[in-house]
């Protein structure tokens, strides 16, 4: 379980890079580098980590089901995620 702290802080990170979106891509349609410079750092979508729903892990992150390997192989066991079974041959 990732600290409350981080979490809160990449959904601030969250807001802050829809609120600059549209600005940001008028900038560099213009080519303004002085401009994207000036943005605040967390406006940038490279500083976003993707993190697990559940529990706000940031590594070990599988994009197609939004958790951690870890939180996914628990619940593929108890078979809580559909479609996905334990291959046995």
């Amino acid at each position: 379980m990732a600290k409350k702290s981080m979490i809160a802080r990449d959904l601030k990170r969250q807001k802050m890079i829809q609120k600059y979106a549209a600005k940001r891509q008028e900038l560099k349609e213009m080519g303004d580098q002085e401009g994207l410079a000036k943005l605040p750092r967390n406006s940038s979508p490279t500083r976003w980590k993707n993190r697990d729903q559940l529990d706000g892990r940031p590594r070990a992150y599988m994009r197609r089901f939004g958790i951690s390997r870890i939180n996914f192989r628990n619940r593929a066991s108890n078979g809580d995620i559909p479609g996905v079974t334990k291959s046995s041959w």
